[in-house]
């Protein structure tokens, strides 16, 4: 019986958190109330606090449901990159574009992290706090280029880590921009050729990609 009632929570959680994705996707953080995502998830207002201290602890909750290409697998990834440090680069990539892609509720968590939030008063704190998150992306490809650039996968003057601010920047200015207006281009024709003339540009080897 206990069993079934952490089950039947856990349920309650995930159905509020996928609701509140909606709701904040729809009308903006800052315009959204835990009545409104209450009602559209079909609970009570004492549910989402028996779950959710607050707004805050309810969106920092739906950014950590989120599952980042390069965080998982940690001994896996470590081996991937020490075999091939430039494949793994763009695999990861590539996983990730493609999340977004085919992911509809991984897509709209960003979509509302950019586009829907003002990160002031209180939700400034989620964005603080997910500095560090940003951080280990920065390490984990740093590394990878670093060991590229030993192993030879790559030619360039830029250092390892110029080189990954690069990366981020030109993913993140993809992304951004599709999500903000999907009618400005086709992300998935053009991804995949605008990934690899970075790669180019980095003078990457024939054969390590």
């Amino acid at each position: 019986m206990v069993r079934r009632t952490k089950e039947d929570a856990l349920v309650t959680r995930n159905r509020i958190l996928d609701t509140a994705v909606e709701v904040f996707n729809h009308k903006g953080v800052s315009q959204t109330s835990l009545n409104d995502i209450a009602r559209e998830a079909g609970v009570t207002r004492g549910a989402i606090y028996w779950h959710f201290e607050n707004k805050v602890a309810m969106f920092n909750a739906m950014i950590e449901r989120l599952i980042c290409p390069l965080m998982i697998n940690a001994e896996d990834r470590d081996a991937r990159i020490a075999a091939n440090p430039l494949r793994f680069i763009r695999e990861a990539t590539e996983e990730f574009v493609g999340r977004m892609l085919s992911d509809t509720n991984f897509r709209k968590v960003f979509e509302i992290f950019w586009h829907k939030c003002e990160y002031v008063g209180e939700m400034a704190t989620i964005r603080d706090s997910h500095l560090d998150e940003g951080e280990n992306h920065i390490d984990i490809l740093q590394r990878a280029f670093t060991l590229a650039r030993e192993q030879g996968q790559i030619e360039h003057e830029m250092s390892p880590h110029q080189v990954t601010i690069g990366l981020i920047s030109l993913i993140d200015g993809l992304l951004f921009n599709w999500t903000k207006n999907p009618a400005m281009f086709p992300l998935k024709e053009y991804a995949g050729p605008i990934v690899a003339t970075y790669f180019r540009g980095l003078g990457a080897r024939s054969g390590t990609l």
